[in-house]
């Protein structure tokens, strides 16, 4: 794997997802409750503070828990909660190490269809079924790695010239449409969530009305 990216907004950083299998699993990995270019930014940093010039997947995994959680909660911390996180990619790693010899590119090396990629990948530890799908639009979008289906197996953030996700972000520009995609996104969600609660109260409320009323009944 040999390509540019843009997704950490910082040339050494996006130099290393771009040719590392294993970078770009976990810089998805950290894409959670933290900026999009933060997360990426992680492996990196990991490296760095290693003293690689990539990630190892063996290494990761045999280190003490206690050390790597120190690595990753060093000023500037990779993530928000670094000691969590940390223990996530070390799960990661063993399960490479278990299930591919800890060859990253293994996951989707050789696979033909888009829906067994995304069955591979929702196996991995820290990736539920829409951070797969995000990772598969990656893979599709930008990494070079088509099987057939794919964009239909990433569903919506398959879908071409979109800005739904870390898939779309090529430079600053499409950084800034998937961000305030994603601000869309959660005011919607913050608005139906105080709707639905709105109703639950008014339901209750006529719910007890209706129970008084009835107890003054004769």
């Amino acid at each position: 794997m040999d390509v540019t990216v843009h997704l950490a907004q910082d040339p050494e950083a996006d130099a290393l997802l771009g040719r590392s299998p294993l970078a770009a699993l976990v810089g998805m990995l950290l894409d959670q409750q933290i900026p999009m270019e933060w997360a990426f930014k992680g492996p990196r940093t990991i490296a760095d503070r290693l003293g690689a010039d990539d990630l190892d997947a063996h290494e990761i995994a045999a280190r003490d828990p206690e050390s790597f959680a120190a690595l990753l909660s060093d000023k500037p911390a990779v993530h928000r909660y670094p000691g969590s996180m940390a223990k996530r990619i070390q799960q990661l790693c063993q399960y490479l190490v278990d299930h591919y010899d800890g060859d990253a590119e293994g996951v989707w090396r050789g696979v033909d269809d888009g829906r067994e990629l995304l069955r591979r990948l929702e196996e991995l530890p820290g990736f539920g079924k829409q951070k797969a799908q995000i990772f598969l639009a990656l893979l599709g979008k930008q990494l070079g790695v088509t099987p057939r289906g794919w964009r239909e197996a990433a569903g919506s953030y398959g879908e071409p010239r979109s800005h739904r996700s870390v898939a779309d972000i090529t430079g600053p520009e499409s950084l800034a449409k998937v961000r305030a995609f994603k601000q869309e996104m959660k005011a919607a969600a913050k608005t139906a969530k105080a709707t639905k609660t709105a109703k639950a109260t008014t339901a209750k409320t006529a719910k007890t009305a209706k129970t008084a009323k009835t107890a003054k009944k004769p």
